[in-house]
């Protein structure tokens, strides 16, 4: 079999890896087609949630029937439907999981490309798989990460699942998106199809690692040399913070992958960040955090609908605020890794959703007192992005002198 175009870089020279994984001593296309239903068999759990077409379904078998023109078909089962069988390169597995990982590899042997063409784009309003009685305890407790907080309700997935259910409870709002909440289970219900838990939120907190979110990429963009960048008239003395970054001399700038859901490219209007933004300027905060709080339940990893829910809720809310910051930050620093030492400049623009978040997040640490933490994080800006176009070099310079945020509202 003819293998099509597949990822570049590292994602390829893994998939690359896998196939000749896959198919040693395999040899034609029918023992090759063998090989895939025992890597299947051998590697991905099942059944499986997926999705066929956007439709969410359970895959309960991969099999392989002899025939080399059908190869590998999926038996699939809808919510409260029959099994049915369709071609398994049409089966998308949730990112990160064995069964994407193999199905890629299967679609690259195939000649196709990496992604249905059906599932490249996730609308904003996707349907989810749903929880079911035998995902709860009632009268137990359940841990159900928040991905979009409503006026009385919020849409949760449970933890360490893909299943998704909507949760009742008093103090909801004192959740942000991205936090795990401990819920005492009080009643469980179904309504038109759709799973509700109502129970009380003992405590949440903030665990990233355990979202099982798979990290934004980072696309290497070649080498930031401080010797080619302008830090003032020649002859003049470089400032105190530029002395450590141009004597730490070239690094690698890389630009981070920017989630928007249901984004419309080819549509520069179709921007639901620019509309938010109209929307509370306008008068309508609820609007604005509508339209944030559903790019969330889509993808957890917008980090814009964070840094914003943050931007409208710091001068009357900064506690709320910070959360909002933190987990955009928590979420990009996924990418990272802790020995990270390269460039993410804003000419970048698919950084400056990040570069938000961690601005914000440092504003909110001094708005609280925090002027510490709120240093390292104006030294991380100028680290990260060293041409500053966010003013963190006369942030810092501030907060080490101890001068307060009240202090200097009025100022810039």
């Amino acid at each position: 079999m003819v293998r099509g175009r597949g990822p570049r870089g590292r994602d390829q020279k893994d998939l690359d890896a896998l196939l000749e994984e896959i198919l040693v001593d395999a040899y034609g296309d029918d023992e090759q087609l063998w090989a895939f239903r025992q890597a299947f068999e051998d590697e991905v759990p099942l059944p499986a949630d997926a999705f066929v077409i956007g439709e969410p379904v359970s895959v309960v078998a991969i099999a392989y029937d002899g025939n080399t023109r059908r190869g590998l078909t999926a038996t699939c089962r809808r919510e409260r439907g029959p099994e049915h069988s369709v071609a398994a390169s049409n089966v998308t597995f949730p990112e990160g999981s064995a069964g994407a990982r193999y199905v890629t590899a299967y679609r690259r042997w195939f000649g196709l490309n990496p992604v249905p063409a059906a599932d490249v784009a996730v609308p904003r309003k996707s349907r989810r798989h749903k929880a079911t009685s035998e995902d709860l305890e009632v009268a137990g407790t359940v841990e159900l990460i928040a991905l979009a907080i409503k006026e009385k309700a919020a849409r949760c997935r449970i933890l360490r699942s893909g299943r998704e259910i909507t949760l009742r409870a008093q103090r909801i709002w004192d959740v942000v998106p991205g936090e795990i909440m401990n819920v005492k289970v009080r009643k469980q219900w179904s309504y038109a199809g759709h799973p509700y838990l109502s129970g009380e939120i003992d405590g949440h907190r903030l665990d990233v690692g355990a979202l099982g979110l798979v990290p934004l990429r980072l696309e290497e963009q070649g080498l930031w040399d401080p010797a080619r960048e302008y830090w003032g008239e020649e002859g003049e003395p470089l400032e105190d913070w530029v002395r450590p970054i141009v004597a730490r001399g070239p690094r690698p700038e890389y630009e981070m992958e920017q989630v928007l859901p249901g984004e419309d490219r080819d549509d520069p209007d179709d921007d639901a960040i620019i509309q938010a933004s109209d929307l509370n300027a306008g008068g309508d905060p609820l609007g604005a955090r509508r339209i944030l709080m559903d790019l969330l339940a889509a993808d957890l990893r917008c980090l814009d609908a964070h840094a914003h829910l943050g931007n409208f809720a710091l001068d009357h809310r900064p506690g709320e605020a910070l959360r909002h910051y933190e987990v955009g930050v928590r979420i990009g620093e996924l990418s990272l890794g802790d020995a990270f030492d390269g460039v993410l400049p804003w000419g970048l623009i698919d950084n400056r959703p990040f570069l938000r978040c961690l601005h914000g997040y440092g504003l909110g640490l001094w708005r609280l007192g925090r002027a510490k933490g709120a240093a390292r994080v104006f030294d991380r800006m100028l680290w990260l992005n060293p041409s500053d176009n966010q003013g963190a070099r006369f942030l810092l310079p501030a907060v080490q002198a101890g001068e307060r945020w009240e202090d200097r509202q009025g100022k810039d």
